[in-house]
């Protein structure tokens, strides 16, 4: 009667938002204030008053056109604007035509994905990942292929990404800052795999395009820089989001941006928009296309998600939880006392907290916290993790 693949992909849907479901009947039966959910990276800081007051003067100028269509790829001041910022991260000659503008990363890689993959074609993704992930190559004919990471530091093995390429390769899938650990790749080590790919594209007579998924590569923490894809990688496509860095996440607003040395970059560019089109979503969001044009040296305070990560952090290690420290983004990936995740899941839930298994991460050891919600909530909890603990044998 339905898609079939559908069907069989409601089985395997994501856990994050089955868990975000969870924990708003355990919000209705017990009240919010005695339910700890870690559940959805949902930004708890409104968006900054820049933000706030670029919205209201755009809202109320009365701009004839603001709220209509306009060029699929978006407007091209505001594709300007940020061509030239990103030109100054990382010193290439980006223009308007190397933006489209998307319905934030999730949409914006599903651009990218159909514009570049063929039936049965490749796309590399290192473990632990975004769950969404598989979905996106599948809706395009692609096939996933996981690298697993360094347990200890997870970060991605030279060795493990040149064994798993082959002729079918097509692109490789970068998120850093990562969800669900927070690591940030270092940029020696993205020159590395650079020339890996270089290389293994010369000898299959291919391009294997680096995918950046960045919507955290702003949240980084301790001085920490996220190193520019544009700069390191020729064949780089970059996906941004303004979900978090602005506090927009239910906006649906970010940009895919193509470098300028990928050959044949007019028909890339054009394939973008094209896609961008057809998969429905025509353009981006004509309003908040103006308000982010007018906020793009504009952060939220990242101090307030520090100061989170370091109560929550510093409680588990205490208590005896295995967790590498992020450098960014806003998760903790710590690794279950009791080996599987379901049942630790389990006796979460019996202390109001709600966690997502890794499973879905493709790390069925590990669970992921997300420590963007309210400050409050994190300090109620620590008596629950500790009672968590306990119980888990720590």
């Amino acid at each position: 009667m339905f898609s079939e693949k559908v069907v069989e992909n409601l089985r395997n849907s994501s856990a994050i938002r089955a868990m975000f479901e969870e924990g708003a009947k355990l919000k209705q039966e017990f009240g919010a204030e005695n339910v700890f959910d870690f559940s959805l990276g949902n930004p708890d800081p409104e968006p900054p008053p820049e933000t706030l007051d670029a919205l209201r003067r755009l809202a109320l100028s009365g701009e004839k056109g603001l709220h209509g269509y306009m060029n699929n790829a978006g407007y091209a001041d505001v594709r300007a604007k940020i061509a030239e910022q990103l030109n100054l991260q990382s010193g290439r000659s980006l223009t308007h035509n190397n933006i489209v503008m998307t319905c934030g990363a999730g949409g914006g890689l599903n651009v990218i994905l159909k514009a570049i993959l063929n039936p049965g074609e490749e796309v590399i993704i290192f473990s632990p990942f975004f769950v969404e992930y598989k979905f996106y190559a599948e809706n395009y004919g692609g096939k996933i292929v996981v690298v697993p990471t360094d347990a200890n530091t997870f970060l991605p093995g030279l060795e493990a990404l040149e064994k798993s390429i082959g002729p079918q390769t097509k692109a490789v899938i970068l998120n850093t800052p990562n969800n669900p650990t927070g690591v940030v790749y270092p940029e020696e080590l993205l020159r590395d795999m650079e020339t890996i790919l270089l290389q293994k594209g010369g000898r299959y007579s291919t391009v294997i395009y680096l995918v950046s998924d960045e919507p955290y590569r702003d949240i980084v923490y301790d001085g920490v820089k996220t190193p520019s894809v544009l700069k390191i990688f020729r064949n780089s496509i970059v996906g941004y989001s303004f979900s978090k860095s602005l506090s927009l996440p239910g906006e649906r607003i970010g940009y895919v941006a193509s470098s300028d040395r990928i050959d044949d970059v007019a028909t890339l560019n054009d394939a973008l928009s094209f896609t961008n089109r057809t998969i429905g979503f025509v353009n981006a969001p004509s309003l908040f296309q103006r308000v982010v044009a007018q906020c793009l040296d504009v952060k939220v305070d990242i101090n307030i998600y520090k100061e989170r990560r370091d109560i929550l952090y510093d409680h588990l290690v205490k208590l005896g939880f295995s967790c590498v420290k992020p450098q960014g983004a806003f998760y903790l990936f710590p690794k279950s006392p009791l080996g599987d995740t379901q049942e630790f899941k389990r006796l979460a839930l019996k202390h109001k907290i709600i966690l997502v298994p890794g499973a879905g991460f493709g790390c069925p050891e590990y669970f992921r916290l997300a420590y963007c919600t309210g400050i409050e909530t994190i300090k109620n909890s620590l008596p629950a993790f500790t009672a968590l603990a306990k119980d888990a044998g720590l």
